[in-house]
């Protein structure tokens, strides 16, 4: 069933289209999940996203976790990390419905040990699990959820940073349709903050934080005309990545926010996918960088190698926001336990406290970093066999990913093949080709001195890829 099906492993958890996610696909996953990962648990932690399918969806999948003898402990509609972070706490496995930030009509679900994300080996296991299916899988509806979920995850911030810490900020909060968007007013309002509602939908809004839509970035600046806030947040659709605006409600990068957050706890080492920003490196200020392959399960095989080598404050972060907290951390008296998987929150509410500390505006945290500017786009509906053909003619034809991808850059000097293909120019500029793990998408990410430059490579190879497919 599992092999059979078109539903498939991509970067984080297993993903498809909604059509394509039946209620035999979906209990044939969870019970190789719970065959190969979840051991003698008594009881599995659930929730969804806010996407219309993932009700249905997590119902499937219920109805296999308690065929199996165990207990569904539903927490609703929560974000990815306070989910994790509750099941953590009760040293249980957990599963969650979200397609994260793909569009409507595609879903996935994301699996937890107790301990955190799955590994590949895991999904390996998962993927070789012999199970059988019920003649006819009887989903039930869901119960009423454990609101100690939300409850849990909103005291462990409060905790850490301290009640009032945001005291006298006017924060906005682009809602659409993060499951995050209730709960981070009501943590906002609590650590003391204004919080101003803006552009809540009633539909499915597929917001991307690594590339962020033409209309949500001119939105972003209107509104800080209109409103006058400090700062302006925003997830992916469940919230396991940040997207942060700054007073004039521009969009920060999300591997710029990843160095700020590891600056503000102080890390030792920190682990990042190879399509970050260089600036991690240049800035000086850790200990350690460790550079891994696209991918949360990844960036936790990092964090889990430095912790094993009795590294001290060990952190990760994606490209697209997500921030990983590998150990704990303790700072003026307040603990923060580790969290390693991807949260929107910790990363928010650390640059808020950051500029607080420098006594400086958000938009001029990044001016004592290293002048590196990032863009990311891709183009959607672009099979991944044609992406993987795309990079292995280039990886042999140095010329031809000199003019497809820079053309003005000079000659390549270096290429790196640890997920898709990165190639440095002897001008110093970086374009970066990687086929989606999630959608048939081909990404695109392009580092450069100036953000105008950045962004020129990065749609200018993209435009040059469209039109050598269509010719």
């Amino acid at each position: 069933m599992i092999l059979n099906s078109s539903v498939k492993f991509g970067t984080s958890g297993v993903r498809g289209l909604v059509s394509e996610m039946t209620d035999a696909v979906c209990y044939a996953y969870t019970a190789a999940f719970l065959q190969t990962v979840a051991g003698t648990a008594h009881a599995v932690v659930m929730g969804h996203d806010l996407r219309p399918s993932s009700p249905k969806i997590l119902a499937a999948c219920a109805a296999a976790v308690e065929d199996s003898g165990r207990e569904v402990i539903y927490v609703g509609a929560l974000p990815t990390p306070a989910i994790a972070f509750y099941a953590a706490a009760l040293n249980l496995p957990s599963l969650i419905i979200t397609g994260s930030h793909i569009p409507f009509d595609r879903n996935g679900i994301k699996f937890y040990r107790a301990t955190g994300e799955i590994s590949k080996a895991d999904e390996v296991a998962m993927l070789n699990a012999a199970v059988t299916l019920p003649a006819v899988i009887a989903a039930k509806p869901l119960p009423s959820p454990d609101l100690k979920a939300s409850e849990a995850y909103i005291q462990r911030y409060l905790n850490f940073f301290g009640v009032g810490a945001l005291t006298g900020l006017r924060l906005a909060i682009y809602e659409h349709s993060s499951v995050a968007r209730d709960l981070l007013h009501q943590l906002l309002k609590a650590l003391g903050a204004e919080v101003i509602s803006l552009g809540r939908a009633d539909v499915f809004v597929p917001i991307d934080t690594e590339a962020v839509r033409n209309e949500d970035i001119a939105q972003a600046k209107k509104w800080a005309d209109e409103q006058s806030f400090d700062a302006i947040f925003s997830t992916d659709g469940d919230a396991d990545r940040p997207l942060i605006g700054d007073e004039q409600g521009h969009w920060l990068r999300g591997d710029m926010v990843g160095i700020l957050c590891a600056q503000y706890l102080e890390a030792d080492v920190v682990v990042t996918p190879v399509s970050s920003n260089t600036a991690v490196e240049q800035c000086g200020t850790f200990q350690r960088v460790i550079r891994t392959q696209i991918g949360s399960p990844y960036v936790i095989a990092g964090m889990e190698s430095a912790l094993a080598e009795q590294a001290n404050i060990v952190v990760g972060y994606e490209a697209n926001g997500g921030f990983l907290l590998g150990s704990e951390v303790n700072r003026q008296g307040r603990h923060l336990a580790a969290l390693p998987t991807r949260d929107a929150v910790l990363p928010m509410l650390a640059l808020l406290c950051l500029a607080r500390e420098k006594q400086c505006k958000l938009s001029e945290l990044s001016n004592s970093l290293p002048k590196r500017f990032t863009h990311s786009d891709r183009i959607q509906d672009f099979p991944n066999k044609n992406s993987q053909l795309l990079i292995i003619s280039l990886m042999t034809d140095t010329s031809a990913a000199q003019s497809l991808m820079a053309l003005d850059a000079g000659t390549v000097t270096a290429i790196n093949t640890t997920d898709g293909l990165r190639v440095t120019f002897n001008n110093g500029d970086i374009v970066h080709l990687r086929p989606s793990g999630n959608a048939p998408e081909l990404r695109c990410y392009a580092e450069s001195n100036s953000q105008e430059r950045a962004q020129k490579l990065c749609l200018d190879c993209l435009q040059r890829i469209s039109h050598s497919v269509v010719s």
